[in-house]
Protein backbone atom coordinates (compact mmCIF):
# COMPACT_ATOMS: atom_id res chain seq x y z
CA UNK A 1 0.00 0.00 0.00
CA UNK A 2 0.98 3.63 -0.28
CA UNK A 3 2.05 5.25 3.00
CA UNK A 4 2.98 8.90 3.47
CA UNK A 5 5.41 10.09 6.14
CA UNK A 6 5.27 13.77 7.15
CA UNK A 7 8.65 14.81 8.58
CA UNK A 8 12.03 13.16 8.03
CA UNK A 9 13.83 13.43 11.35
CA UNK A 10 14.90 10.36 13.33
CA UNK A 11 11.32 9.15 13.72
CA UNK A 12 10.01 9.88 10.24
CA UNK A 13 13.01 8.73 8.23
CA UNK A 14 13.46 5.53 10.22
CA UNK A 15 9.80 4.59 9.76
CA UNK A 16 9.93 5.55 6.07
CA UNK A 17 12.98 3.35 5.60
CA UNK A 18 11.40 0.48 7.53
CA UNK A 19 8.06 0.50 5.71
CA UNK A 20 9.51 1.09 2.24
CA UNK A 21 10.93 -2.42 2.30
CA UNK A 22 7.44 -3.76 1.52
CA UNK A 23 5.31 -0.69 0.71
CA UNK A 24 5.30 2.41 -1.47
CA UNK A 25 6.43 5.20 0.84
CA UNK A 26 6.50 8.92 0.08
CA UNK A 27 8.27 11.11 2.63
CA UNK A 28 7.27 14.77 2.93
CA UNK A 29 9.58 17.49 4.19
CA UNK A 30 9.82 21.27 3.89
CA UNK A 31 13.61 21.34 3.41
CA UNK A 32 14.67 20.79 -0.19
CA UNK A 33 18.20 19.72 0.74
CA UNK A 34 16.85 16.83 2.84
CA UNK A 35 14.42 15.79 0.11
CA UNK A 36 17.22 15.73 -2.47
CA UNK A 37 19.49 13.74 -0.18
CA UNK A 38 16.85 11.08 0.47
CA UNK A 39 16.08 10.79 -3.24
CA UNK A 40 19.81 10.33 -3.83
CA UNK A 41 19.86 7.66 -1.11
CA UNK A 42 21.94 9.76 1.27
CA UNK A 43 20.78 9.96 4.87
CA UNK A 44 20.41 13.55 6.17
CA UNK A 45 20.86 12.25 9.72
CA UNK A 46 23.58 10.12 11.33
CA UNK A 47 22.15 6.65 11.77
CA UNK A 48 24.19 3.57 10.86
CA UNK A 49 21.27 1.37 9.81
CA UNK A 50 19.44 4.11 7.89
CA UNK A 51 22.64 4.88 5.97
CA UNK A 52 23.17 1.21 5.15
CA UNK A 53 19.56 0.57 4.09
CA UNK A 54 19.41 3.64 1.86
CA UNK A 55 22.63 2.59 0.15
CA UNK A 56 22.13 -1.16 -0.10
CA UNK A 57 18.44 -2.10 0.09
CA UNK A 58 15.87 -2.03 -2.68
CA UNK A 59 13.51 0.47 -1.05
CA UNK A 60 10.31 1.79 -2.61
CA UNK A 61 10.96 5.24 -1.15
CA UNK A 62 10.95 8.75 -2.49
CA UNK A 63 10.76 12.19 -0.91
CA UNK A 64 8.86 15.30 -1.95
CA UNK A 65 8.13 18.90 -0.98
CA UNK A 66 4.53 18.61 -2.27
CA UNK A 67 2.07 17.46 0.41
CA UNK A 68 -0.64 16.65 -2.13
CA UNK A 69 1.75 14.40 -4.01
CA UNK A 70 2.63 12.66 -0.75
CA UNK A 71 -0.87 12.31 0.69
CA UNK A 72 -2.96 11.51 -2.39
CA UNK A 73 -3.82 7.80 -2.41
CA UNK A 74 -2.05 7.07 0.90
CA UNK A 75 -3.91 4.65 3.15
CA UNK A 76 -1.92 5.86 6.15
CA UNK A 77 -0.28 9.22 6.78
CA UNK A 78 2.29 9.05 9.55
CA UNK A 79 2.85 12.43 11.21
CA UNK A 80 6.35 12.77 12.67
CA UNK A 81 6.90 16.52 12.61
CA UNK A 82 8.77 18.24 15.48
CA UNK A 83 6.91 19.32 18.62
CA UNK A 84 9.22 21.44 20.73
CA UNK A 85 8.33 22.38 24.29
CA UNK A 86 7.43 26.04 24.82
CA UNK A 87 8.59 27.18 28.26
CA UNK A 88 6.34 30.24 28.12
CA UNK A 89 3.11 28.32 27.52
CA UNK A 90 4.22 25.18 29.42
CA UNK A 91 3.00 23.13 26.49
CA UNK A 92 4.28 21.37 23.39
CA UNK A 93 4.15 23.49 20.26
CA UNK A 94 1.96 21.17 18.19
CA UNK A 95 1.42 23.62 15.32
CA UNK A 96 3.36 21.46 12.85
CA UNK A 97 1.13 18.47 13.62
CA UNK A 98 -2.03 20.55 13.29
CA UNK A 99 -0.75 21.93 9.99
CA UNK A 100 -0.65 18.39 8.58
CA UNK A 101 -4.10 17.61 9.99
CA UNK A 102 -5.50 20.71 8.30
CA UNK A 103 -3.86 19.81 4.98
CA UNK A 104 -5.25 16.27 5.07
CA UNK A 105 -8.73 17.51 5.92
CA UNK A 106 -8.64 20.09 3.13
CA UNK A 107 -7.94 17.32 0.60
CA UNK A 108 -11.01 15.35 1.64
CA UNK A 109 -9.22 12.02 1.20
CA UNK A 110 -10.03 8.65 2.72
CA UNK A 111 -6.97 7.98 4.86
CA UNK A 112 -5.93 7.36 8.45
CA UNK A 113 -3.52 9.71 10.19
CA UNK A 114 -1.14 8.18 12.73
CA UNK A 115 0.64 10.71 14.93
CA UNK A 116 4.14 9.65 15.90
CA UNK A 117 5.22 13.10 17.13
CA UNK A 118 5.30 13.42 20.91
CA UNK A 119 2.15 15.22 22.04
CA UNK A 120 0.43 16.23 25.29
CA UNK A 121 -1.92 13.80 27.00
CA UNK A 122 -5.39 14.31 25.52
CA UNK A 123 -4.20 15.79 22.21
CA UNK A 124 -5.87 13.28 19.85
CA UNK A 125 -9.18 13.62 21.64
CA UNK A 126 -8.87 17.41 21.35
CA UNK A 127 -8.04 17.23 17.62
CA UNK A 128 -11.02 14.99 16.88
CA UNK A 129 -13.31 17.52 18.51
CA UNK A 130 -11.60 20.64 17.12
CA UNK A 131 -11.54 19.48 13.49
CA UNK A 132 -14.61 17.21 13.61
CA UNK A 133 -12.61 14.20 12.44
CA UNK A 134 -12.26 10.58 13.48
CA UNK A 135 -9.50 9.37 11.13
CA UNK A 136 -6.61 9.99 13.52
CA UNK A 137 -4.82 8.02 16.23
CA UNK A 138 -1.56 8.09 18.18
CA UNK A 139 1.23 5.53 18.18
CA UNK A 140 4.23 6.35 20.39
CA UNK A 141 7.79 5.71 19.22
CA UNK A 142 10.59 4.50 21.45
CA UNK A 143 13.73 5.22 19.47
CA UNK A 144 17.30 6.15 20.31
CA UNK A 145 19.11 8.89 18.41
CA UNK A 146 21.54 7.28 16.01
CA UNK A 147 19.85 3.86 16.37
CA UNK A 148 16.35 4.78 15.21
CA UNK A 149 16.04 2.26 12.39
CA UNK A 150 17.61 -0.47 14.53
CA UNK A 151 14.97 0.18 17.19
CA UNK A 152 12.26 -0.11 14.52
CA UNK A 153 13.77 -3.36 13.23
CA UNK A 154 14.02 -4.74 16.79
CA UNK A 155 11.27 -2.87 18.69
CA UNK A 156 10.83 -3.28 22.45
CA UNK A 157 7.08 -3.11 21.80
CA UNK A 158 4.54 -1.68 19.39
CA UNK A 159 1.79 0.44 20.91
CA UNK A 160 -1.13 1.80 18.92
CA UNK A 161 -3.61 4.21 20.47
CA UNK A 162 -6.81 2.67 19.17
CA UNK A 163 -8.66 -0.64 19.39
CA UNK A 164 -9.78 -1.13 15.81
CA UNK A 165 -9.14 -2.97 12.56
CA UNK A 166 -7.17 -0.03 11.14
CA UNK A 167 -5.01 0.02 14.28
CA UNK A 168 -4.28 -3.69 13.86
CA UNK A 169 -3.41 -3.15 10.19
CA UNK A 170 -0.96 -0.37 11.09
CA UNK A 171 0.66 -2.40 13.85
CA UNK A 172 1.09 -5.31 11.45
CA UNK A 173 2.73 -3.02 8.88
CA UNK A 174 5.41 -2.20 11.45
CA UNK A 175 5.70 -5.79 12.61
CA UNK A 176 5.95 -7.29 9.10
CA UNK A 177 8.87 -5.03 8.20
CA UNK A 178 10.76 -5.66 11.45
CA UNK A 179 13.41 -8.34 11.95
CA UNK A 180 12.59 -9.20 15.55
CA UNK A 181 10.27 -12.12 16.18
CA UNK A 182 7.57 -12.31 18.86
CA UNK A 183 7.03 -8.54 19.09
CA UNK A 184 4.62 -7.49 21.81
CA UNK A 185 1.77 -5.40 20.38
CA UNK A 186 -0.53 -3.51 22.71
CA UNK A 187 -3.67 -1.60 21.79
CA UNK A 188 -5.19 1.09 23.99
CA UNK A 189 -6.97 4.41 23.66
CA UNK A 190 -4.88 7.27 22.29
CA UNK A 191 -4.97 9.20 25.58
CA UNK A 192 -3.43 6.27 27.43
CA UNK A 193 -0.87 5.83 24.63
CA UNK A 194 0.06 9.51 24.93
CA UNK A 195 0.60 8.98 28.67
CA UNK A 196 2.75 5.88 28.03
CA UNK A 197 5.15 7.93 25.92
CA UNK A 198 5.59 10.71 28.48
CA UNK A 199 5.82 8.40 31.49
CA UNK A 200 8.34 6.10 29.75
CA UNK A 201 10.68 8.97 28.88
CA UNK A 202 10.27 10.54 32.32
CA UNK A 203 11.30 7.24 33.90
CA UNK A 204 14.42 7.18 31.71
CA UNK A 205 15.16 10.76 32.80
CA UNK A 206 14.66 9.66 36.40
CA UNK A 207 17.20 6.88 35.93
CA UNK A 208 19.74 9.28 34.40
CA UNK A 209 19.17 11.73 37.25
CA UNK A 210 19.44 9.01 39.89
CA UNK A 211 22.87 7.83 38.79
CA UNK A 212 24.03 11.41 38.26
CA UNK A 213 23.08 12.30 41.83
CA UNK A 214 24.79 9.14 43.06
CA UNK A 215 27.89 10.31 41.18
CA UNK A 216 27.65 13.82 42.65
CA UNK A 217 27.57 12.35 46.16
CA UNK A 218 30.56 10.11 45.43
CA UNK A 219 32.57 12.90 43.81
CA UNK A 220 32.09 15.36 46.66
CA UNK A 221 32.88 12.73 49.28
CA UNK A 222 35.93 11.25 47.54
CA UNK A 223 34.26 7.90 46.88
CA UNK A 224 34.62 5.52 43.93
CA UNK A 225 31.50 6.07 41.83
CA UNK A 226 32.06 2.98 39.72
CA UNK A 227 32.25 0.63 42.69
CA UNK A 228 29.03 2.03 44.12
CA UNK A 229 27.14 1.85 40.82
CA UNK A 230 28.27 -1.69 40.09
CA UNK A 231 27.40 -2.80 43.63
CA UNK A 232 23.94 -1.25 43.34
CA UNK A 233 23.28 -2.60 39.86
CA UNK A 234 24.08 -6.22 40.76
CA UNK A 235 20.55 -6.21 42.15
CA UNK A 236 18.61 -7.74 39.24
CA UNK A 237 15.64 -5.50 40.03
CA UNK A 238 17.83 -2.50 39.19
CA UNK A 239 19.96 -3.98 36.42
CA UNK A 240 23.27 -2.96 34.90
CA UNK A 241 21.99 -0.63 32.20
CA UNK A 242 21.43 3.09 31.60
CA UNK A 243 23.67 3.81 34.56
CA UNK A 244 26.62 5.76 33.12
CA UNK A 245 26.98 9.21 34.77
CA UNK A 246 26.75 12.23 32.49
CA UNK A 247 26.41 15.99 32.53
CA UNK A 248 22.63 15.61 32.46
CA UNK A 249 19.93 14.34 30.13
CA UNK A 250 19.32 16.12 26.83
CA UNK A 251 18.36 15.44 23.24
CA UNK A 252 15.11 15.42 21.34
CA UNK A 253 12.88 13.81 23.95
CA UNK A 254 13.76 13.73 27.63
CA UNK A 255 13.97 17.48 28.44
CA UNK A 256 10.72 18.37 26.71
CA UNK A 257 8.80 15.23 27.63
CA UNK A 258 9.53 15.56 31.34
CA UNK A 259 8.40 19.20 31.29
CA UNK A 260 5.24 18.32 29.35
CA UNK A 261 4.36 15.55 31.79
CA UNK A 262 4.86 17.95 34.69
CA UNK A 263 2.56 20.44 32.96
CA UNK A 264 -0.01 17.69 32.39
CA UNK A 265 -0.09 17.00 36.13
CA UNK A 266 -1.41 20.53 36.65
CA UNK A 267 -3.56 20.09 39.79
CA UNK A 268 -2.61 16.45 40.34
CA UNK A 269 -0.52 15.92 43.51
CA UNK A 270 3.10 15.02 42.82
CA UNK A 271 6.65 15.46 44.09
CA UNK A 272 8.74 13.12 41.98
CA UNK A 273 7.97 14.47 38.49
CA UNK A 274 8.98 18.03 39.43
CA UNK A 275 12.11 16.72 41.12
CA UNK A 276 13.18 14.94 37.92
CA UNK A 277 12.93 18.20 35.98
CA UNK A 278 14.80 20.18 38.66
CA UNK A 279 17.47 17.52 39.07
CA UNK A 280 18.80 18.14 35.58
CA UNK A 281 19.51 21.80 36.36
CA UNK A 282 21.07 20.84 39.69
CA UNK A 283 23.44 18.48 37.90
CA UNK A 284 24.56 21.16 35.42
CA UNK A 285 25.20 23.57 38.30
CA UNK A 286 27.30 20.97 40.10
CA UNK A 287 29.39 20.25 36.98
CA UNK A 288 29.94 23.99 36.53
CA UNK A 289 31.15 24.38 40.12
CA UNK A 290 33.59 21.51 39.70
CA UNK A 291 35.04 23.16 36.59
CA UNK A 292 35.37 26.51 38.36
CA UNK A 293 37.37 24.84 41.13
CA UNK A 294 40.13 24.25 38.57
CA UNK A 295 40.36 28.00 37.91
CA UNK A 296 40.70 27.61 34.13
CA UNK A 297 41.43 30.43 31.72
CA UNK A 298 40.03 28.53 28.74
CA UNK A 299 37.53 25.68 28.89
CA UNK A 300 37.34 23.51 25.81
CA UNK A 301 34.05 21.77 25.05
CA UNK A 302 34.75 18.48 23.32
CA UNK A 303 31.60 17.84 21.29
CA UNK A 304 28.19 19.42 21.74
CA UNK A 305 26.69 16.03 20.98
CA UNK A 306 26.09 14.10 24.17
CA UNK A 307 25.85 10.54 22.89
CA UNK A 308 28.34 8.35 21.08
CA UNK A 309 27.63 8.02 17.33
CA UNK A 310 25.11 10.87 17.27
CA UNK A 311 25.15 14.12 15.31
CA UNK A 312 22.35 15.73 17.32
CA UNK A 313 23.02 18.26 20.06
CA UNK A 314 19.56 19.77 20.44
CA UNK A 315 18.97 20.60 24.13
CA UNK A 316 22.22 18.86 25.07
CA UNK A 317 23.14 19.35 28.72
CA UNK A 318 26.54 20.72 27.77
CA UNK A 319 24.88 23.85 26.41
CA UNK A 320 23.46 24.62 29.84
CA UNK A 321 26.94 24.28 31.29
CA UNK A 322 28.36 26.60 28.61
CA UNK A 323 25.80 29.24 29.61
CA UNK A 324 26.81 28.93 33.24
CA UNK A 325 30.54 29.16 32.45
CA UNK A 326 29.94 32.28 30.37
CA UNK A 327 28.07 33.81 33.31
CA UNK A 328 31.33 33.50 35.27
CA UNK A 329 33.26 35.09 32.36
CA UNK A 330 35.12 31.90 31.51
CA UNK A 331 36.53 31.81 27.98
CA UNK A 332 34.87 28.84 26.25
CA UNK A 333 35.97 27.26 22.97
CA UNK A 334 34.22 24.40 21.18
CA UNK A 335 35.34 21.45 19.10
CA UNK A 336 32.36 20.08 17.17
CA UNK A 337 33.00 18.63 13.69
CA UNK A 338 29.32 18.82 12.71
CA UNK A 339 29.33 22.63 13.02
CA UNK A 340 30.08 24.60 9.86
CA UNK A 341 30.14 28.04 11.47
CA UNK A 342 33.09 29.62 13.30
CA UNK A 343 30.98 30.67 16.29
CA UNK A 344 28.35 28.94 18.41
CA UNK A 345 26.47 30.73 21.17
CA UNK A 346 29.14 33.47 21.18
CA UNK A 347 31.87 30.87 21.62
CA UNK A 348 34.71 30.27 19.16
CA UNK A 349 34.49 27.00 17.22
CA UNK A 350 37.92 25.47 16.61
CA UNK A 351 38.04 23.12 13.64
CA UNK A 352 41.51 21.68 14.26
CA UNK A 353 41.53 19.13 17.10
CA UNK A 354 45.20 19.60 17.97
CA UNK A 355 44.77 23.36 18.18
CA UNK A 356 41.74 22.82 20.40
CA UNK A 357 43.67 20.56 22.78
CA UNK A 358 46.55 23.04 22.98
CA UNK A 359 44.34 26.04 23.74
CA UNK A 360 42.11 24.51 26.42
CA UNK A 361 43.24 24.40 30.06
CA UNK A 362 40.36 22.05 30.81
CA UNK A 363 38.66 19.80 28.27
CA UNK A 364 35.04 19.14 29.14
CA UNK A 365 33.86 15.82 27.66
CA UNK A 366 30.53 14.17 28.37
CA UNK A 367 31.84 11.04 26.67
CA UNK A 368 35.51 10.15 26.16
CA UNK A 369 36.85 8.67 22.94
CA UNK A 370 40.28 7.86 21.54
CA UNK A 371 40.70 11.33 19.99
CA UNK A 372 41.35 13.03 23.33
CA UNK A 373 42.94 10.31 25.44
CA UNK A 374 46.35 11.89 24.87
CA UNK A 375 45.28 14.89 26.99
CA UNK A 376 43.72 12.84 29.78
CA UNK A 377 45.26 15.19 32.38
CA UNK A 378 43.17 18.07 31.01
CA UNK A 379 39.86 16.22 30.80
CA UNK A 380 36.94 16.68 33.14
CA UNK A 381 34.31 14.00 32.59
CA UNK A 382 32.01 11.76 34.60
CA UNK A 383 32.01 9.08 31.91
CA UNK A 384 32.77 5.63 33.32
CA UNK A 385 31.81 3.24 30.53
CA UNK A 386 32.16 5.19 27.24
CA UNK A 387 28.55 4.44 26.32
CA UNK A 388 24.97 5.71 26.69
Amino acid sequence: MKIAIAGTGYVGLSIATLLSQKNEVVALDIIKEKVDMINNRISPIKDKEIEEYLQNKNLNLRATLDYKDAFDGAEYIVISTPTNYDDETNHFDTSSVEDIIQKVKSMGIDTTMVVKSTIPVGFIKEMKKKYDIDNIMFSPEFLREGRALYDNLYPSRIIVGEKSKRAETFANLLKDCALKEDIVIKYMNSTEAEAVKLFANTYLALRVSYFNELDTYAELNGLNTRDIIEGVCLDTRIGNHYNNPSFGYGGYCLPKDTKQLLANYNKVPQNLIEAIVKSNDTRKEHITRMILRRRPNVVGIYRLTMKTDSDNFRASAIQGIIERLKYYNINVVIYEPTLKSDMFNDCKVIKDLNEFKDIADVVLANRIDKNIKDVQYKIYTRDLYSRD
